[in-house]
């Protein structure tokens, strides 16, 4: 199923290449975010890949931390590899940059150690299948590490828009991504074949003048949109200040400032490897839960006796 013009996606990619640094917060913010998890990993990457690398952030983000020896960049879009590349030459760590696409990986199984993707996954058609050649393109036991945007993100500006294009234009269509949510991105990891998948997700509240300045920071990151159904001839002038003002009536503060929410999800995963562990077979357990907790093991269905009111003391007032 195609739900994005991947043409389109490099296109507004490219043209953002130019002004990035002016609008590329959101990347800096979840680079770091992934730069720390990979932190907790006591384990050296001698080739990694990053997959989607937008303007370099995750090469900088990573400095000299995680164990990582050499960094190959990615990205749809030419221009933007090409920002990257140059970005990433003053960290010292041998780089090699090319554009490719993240659902038509040119690289052969088993080489890298790890691959980190920033932001780059929400605009795959197929999801399963870019993530099948992710773990393909993994070592044995290699890690992936990556964040995608999720379902709650920017549902101001969802709303606003649909209720905006109601009201001035009789119908709607689609103007913000479909986005996927937790539990379906862990049913995709392990359907992909990961071993010991890790989902979880945390919200980016972003404080704007209005939702026009909001706009342009989506146009300066290339993150407008890009699904084929889209309404070719553009928002309508109505529809865009109608949708403005819904917007701040709705989720602006008390200074006039209106808010944005991001849903990052992140995902952390293993190409499987013989020596990984795993789960034990039910029954296997040599332990119990209850002594572990210090309290009472009860049979299945058995109610907890009612615990009453402590006595009352002479002269305490209920």
């Amino acid at each position: 199923m195609r739900v994005f013009d991947r043409r389109i996606v490099a296109q507004h990619r490219a043209r953002a290449a130019a002004d990035l640094a002016a609008h590329d917060f959101l990347f800096r913010e979840v680079a770091d975010r992934l730069a720390d998890r990979l932190d907790d990993v006591v384990r050296r990457f001698p080739v990694a890949l990053d997959l989607g690398c937008h303007g370099g952030h995750m090469a900088q983000a990573l400095g000299r931390r995680g164990g990582v020896e050499h960094l190959v960049q990615a990205d749809l879009a030419s221009a933007m590899a090409r920002r990257a590349r140059d970005a990433a030459a003053a960290s010292g760590r041998p780089v090699s940059t090319l554009a490719a696409d993240e659902e038509a990986l040119p690289f052969a199984p088993g080489s890298f150690d790890l691959i980190l993707s920033c932001l780059g996954l929400h605009w795959v058609n197929d999801l399963p299948g870019a993530l099948l050649q992710m773990r393909m393109a993994l070592k044995p036991d290699g890690m992936v590490l990556a964040a995608m945007l999720g379902g709650d993100t920017l549902i101001e500006l969802r709303e606003a828009l649909a209720d905006a294009e109601i009201a001035t234009a009789g119908g709607l269509s689609p103007h913000v991504s479909p986005f996927a949510d937790t539990r379906d991105a862990g049913a995709l990891m392990q359907r992909a074949g990961f071993a010991l998948p890790v989902v979880d997700s945390d919200r980016i509240v972003v404080s704007y003048p209005d939702a026009l300045a909001l706009m342009r920071d989506l146009r300066g990151m290339g993150e407008t949109n890009a699904v084929i159904e889209r309404r070719r001839a553009g928002l309508r002038r109505a529809t865009l200040f109608a949708a403005v003002e819904r917007y701040r009536e709705r989720h602006a503060a008390d200074d006039g400032r209106i808010t944005a929410t991001f849903q990052v999800i992140y995902l952390t995963a293993w190409a499987p490897h013989p020596a990984q562990q795993k789960p034990l077979a039910p029954g296997s357990a040599r332990s119990r839960l209850a002594d572990a907790l210090n309290t009472e093991e009860r049979p299945a269905g058995e109610k907890t006796p009612p615990v009453g009111p402590p006595p009352k003391r002479p002269g305490a007032i209920s």
